[in-house]
């Protein structure tokens, strides 16, 4: 790779990084709110369906952007977007009002459906297509850097002296309980304007850089004769049934992050001192996976393979999670990190391969997928209040057996 890749794979990375900071915040979120807005479980897995529905509906317009105004200055609006979506927790946080939050993790979640409209095709194309699940395991590796951060710094400021002030809050009258509960609130508001100063700074940062545009409307002479006869995207299954693979994919990802947390504090007693660190350990388990994705692919590996092997991993320790108590059972959850390691980005370049001038809105299609993580996380929360949290992630079990069979023949059928 040339200097100027490599300079332009490094400020991806520092994008990578953002995202999954932001991203993996709602593990904390989801615990923290909870309390402060005396949620049920599928009150608080809102928090994830607020963040990830916005790809569903802002993937469209985000490639019709993306088409108007360049990857480069897409991105920059994305991390703008992003920082006003971080303002908005300021009222929220003053008024204690859950559906603001809400909206501001939404508007948080349009900003990240330009972003990553804008940088994962954008790495994906920047070098031979045999090696993008390379460059995205490492960027793989920036985002969960930044995700197992994101719960040991907000989780020391959001859930400090939680379990102690749970247990006080049951025998506080009316008025001492909202007391608490609002100074409870009020500790986000910090965090989020550092947030939202240093997102605006990136922003310009991007704006001024010397990131290279990419077209994605030009074809080879091969890829142009192939394509001759195909007038929409639709006609492309090994997208489509990619995008189902990525849609189960995020789902089951989100679950093991988000859920993680709660399902330890909850179903088996563990205090939230030791619990909020589950998280991290389910984004550790998922860098060593991404540096294993680094090492072996392709040259020991194909993305196809570890796509069929991460399948078979993901439903082996699900059962483990389901049939095993305590600590084990907790551990399983975070190590479907490990499983999950390699699934993104090998989903991206087999379900975007020979789209040629269909990229752009392919790569929309991928991100709409990304909304799993607003429905399976709900599903699981629903789940976990009709039966038990343990039960409730018999979920993942179908998500990853599909994921297997798209890596085994779905990624074939043209």
């Amino acid at each position: 790779m040339t200097k100027e890749t490599n300079k332009s794979i490094i400020i991806i990375g520092v994008l990578f990084f953002i995202f999954g900071f932001v991203t993996w915040l709602n593990s904390v979120l989801i615990p923290y709110l909870k309390t402060a807005s005396q949620l049920n479980n599928f009150e608080s897995y809102l928090v994830a369906f607020a963040s990830y529905i916005s790809y569903l509906v802002m993937a469209i317009p985000s490639a019709w952007v993306l088409k108007k105004i360049g990857f480069k200055n897409g991105m920059s609006m994305g991390l703008v977007v992003m920082a006003i979506g971080a303002l908005i927790f300021i009222p929220a946080a003053i008024s204690r009002t859950y559906a603001l939050f809400l909206f501001g993790l939404f508007v948080q979640g349009t900003g990240l459906a330009l972003l990553q409209s804008a940088a994962n095709p954008y790495i994906t194309i920047l070098g031979p297509i045999e090696s993008a699940a390379k460059r995205m395991s490492i960027m793989g590796i920036c985002n969960k850097i930044a995700g197992a951060l994101a719960p040991i710094i907000f989780g020391a400021i959001l859930l400090k002296n939680m379990d102690k002030l749970e247990a006080s809050l049951n025998s506080m009258n009316a008025v001492e309980k909202a007391a608490e509960l609002d100074a409870l609130s009020a500790r986000v508001i910090t965090p989020y304007i550092i947030m939202a100063v240093i997102l605006i700074g990136l922003s310009i940062l991007i704006y001024y850089s010397a990131l290279p545009e990419i077209t994605t409307d030009e074809e080879d002479e091969t890829l142009a004769a192939a394509n001759k006869n195909k007038t929409n995207v639709l006609q492309f299954p090994n997208l489509l049934l990619g995008t189902l693979a990525m849609f189960l994919y995020v789902g089951v990802e989100v679950i093991a992050g988000d859920t993680v947390i709660s399902y330890a504090r909850d179903a088996h007693g563990i205090s939230t001192d030791v619990a909020k660190y589950f998280t991290t350990y389910t984004l550790i388990a998922m860098i060593v996976g991404y540096l294993i994705g680094t090492v072996t692919i392709p040259k020991y590996i194909s993305q196809q393979k570890a796509l069929q092997l991460s399948g078979i991993l993901g439903i082996i320790l699900g059962l483990v999670a389901i049939f095993t108590e305590g600590y084990i059972s907790v551990l399983s959850i975070s190590l479907l990190g490990l499983a999950n390691a390699l699934v993104f980005p090998a989903i991206w370049p087999l379900a975007l391969h020979g789209l040629g001038r269909f990229t752009k809105i392919g790569s929309s299609f991928l991100i709409m997928a990304l909304a799993g993580g607003a429905i399976l996380p709900l599903i699981y929360g629903y789940l976990a209040d009709t039966f038990d949290p343990q039960a409730a992630y018999w979920i993942v079990i179908p998500s990853y057996l599909y994921i297997w069979f798209f890596a085994v023949k779905g990624h074939k059928i043209k």
